[in-house]
């Protein structure tokens, strides 16, 4: 990684990924500039669920990705390098089981221990950068009336130094999204899918609606849409609002 990231440490903010797209607006910041909070007062996961965070006991911070050529139809390559970076570093610390649920969520076995939300800005067919916000569950012990929350620690036994984690993440991070502009869904999407959880597995969802119904993962679309073959061999797309899959 090279030495020069520049890392703004944080005792407290609503939230990182708010605080750097804020501060890349006012200021000419570099490539991989990173925030991290000791602690989130208003951290959000994807679609405004509220993440539980006990202070110092876990990774809370955004990166901001600049880009020269990346379109708005490859933006789901950033989902796929920032998941398989996050899980490659935490198989390495021996997370067993890593997984990504479609499209944010960082599961070892079926426990959540991290999310990732990527927030981009677009101008005109390009997304000029990202806003990536990552955080992991690594030191907390107890989650309250989340019976499918977990931590690092609660899973491995193991305690974790944060820095090192995060410049671990960093080293990842680098090595998965400095030639993302250069590739393409057919390479990236099979070490993504090798990793999604429930794949091929029977699985209940609900729709927009609220409505249950039952159907199989099979594939992730070049899109980034979920696909999912339903009864009669029936295969269906879904955008990220259209669906959500229940544990």
């Amino acid at each position: 990684m090279g030495e020069h990231t520049r890392i703004i440490k944080l005792d407290a903010t609503d939230s990182t990924n708010v605080y750097l797209k804020e501060l890349s607006q006012s200021a000419q910041l570099a490539d991989y500039t990173v925030v991290v909070a000791k602690k989130q007062l208003k951290g959000r996961g994807q679609m405004g669920s509220v993440w539980q965070s006990e202070e110092g006991k876990n990774l809370t911070f955004s990166i901001l990705k600049k880009y020269s050529s990346m379109s708005v139809e490859q933006q789901f390559l950033l989902n796929i390098g920032v998941s398989l970076a996050v899980c490659d570093t935490l198989e390495g610390l021996s997370v067993p089981n890593m997984m990504v649920k479609w499209p944010n969520d960082i599961m070892s076995g079926s426990f959540k221990i991290g999310g990732i939300l990527i927030e981009n800005v677009l101008k005109g067919q390009w997304v000029q950068n990202s806003i990536i916000g990552i955080g992991l569950n690594v030191n907390q012990g107890h989650f309250e009336n989340l019976e499918k929350a977990a931590s690092m620690k609660s899973i491995t036994g193991h305690f974790y130094d944060l820095d090192e984690l995060l410049h671990s993440i960093l080293d990842k991070l680098h090595l998965h999204l400095d030639e993302i502009e250069g590739k393409t869904m057919a390479q990236l999407l099979p070490s993504y899918e090798k990793c999604l959880f429930r794949k091929d597995k029977p699985s209940t969802f609900t729709n927009a609606k609220g409505e249950r119904f039952m159907g199989f993962i099979r594939r992730v679309s070049d899109s980034g849409k979920l696909v999912l073959e339903l009864e009669d061999h029936i295969f269906r797309e879904y955008d990220l609002k259209e669906v959500t899959l229940l544990y």
